[in-house]
């Protein structure tokens, strides 16, 4: 019997524009490793599913009528740090796009993108990568510019946070903009152990993103500079 087919991400969409909402939803449906489980228009029922579900991607738009997409990103991070998130943005909006990612989100779409469009950057997504624009990146450079310096350490002295040889491996290799696929296949472990060590790394460097983890290494010496993308 050929192998079964592995089961789709289960998406979760937070948008409260109708017609901008019904369109995403079919841009889920419409690909067979897509599925979408749940559709809000509100922040407070999709909190209240959070609290009972779990998704494995999370679509959402930052303008919502009771309140800002920056407190779902940073609630469901918490919460389900495995779930990767993005925001619904429109073109020149990046610095809304910068505070998104400092809140926890991976990168984000654009509502003129086409169908095919969104449902590949989702499933890229969960290959890791982070879509983000160099207009973007650099918004995010220029914050982690602007914060103060970490103390140098102490010859000899304990690291700020102690990570173990492979947490440090996986970290430099993010770093560099490897996919957790590709992570995976150069340590010769499971995807779902990758997942595991970026966990740990999240909460030892109290980070919810790829490029939130990158940043705070880097500000802590953690990793040898600042890496150019591949």
């Amino acid at each position: 019997m050929p192998p079964s087919a592995p089961a789709p991400w289960r998406v979760v969409l937070i948008e409260d524009n109708p017609d901008t909402r019904r369109f995403f939803e079919d841009s889920v449906r419409g690909h067979p490793a897509l599925a979408l489980v749940a559709a809000f228009d509100a922040i407070g029922p999709a909190l209240d599913w959070f609290e009972r579900e779990d998704a494995d991607l999370l679509l959402t738009d930052l303008g919502l009528p009771d309140g800002s997409g920056l407190d779902v990103l940073r609630a469901v991070g918490a919460r389900h740090p495995r779930c990767d998130m993005l925001v619904i943005s429109m073109f020149g909006d990046e610095e809304h796009v910068v505070a998104s990612i400092e809140a926890g989100a991976v990168g984000y779409v654009h509502k003129d993108s086409n169908a095919a469009g969104i449902a590949d950057t989702l499933l890229a997504v969960k290959n890791g990568a982070s879509p983000i624009s160099p207009m973007v990146a650099r918004g995010l450079l220029a914050r982690l510019r602007s914060r103060p310096p970490a103390d140098p350490p102490a010859v000899d002295a304990e690291p700020a946070v102690p990570l173990t040889p492979r947490e440090r491996e996986v970290l430099e290799l993010i770093a560099r903009g490897y996919s957790y696929a590709e992570i995976a296949q150069l340590g010769g472990v499971t995807h779902h152990t990758v997942q595991g060590h970026i966990k740990n790394l999240y909460g030892k460097l109290a980070v919810h993103s790829r490029s939130e983890a990158v940043f705070e290494a880097s500000r802590l010496g953690l990793i040898r500079s600042m890496p150019l993308a591949r």
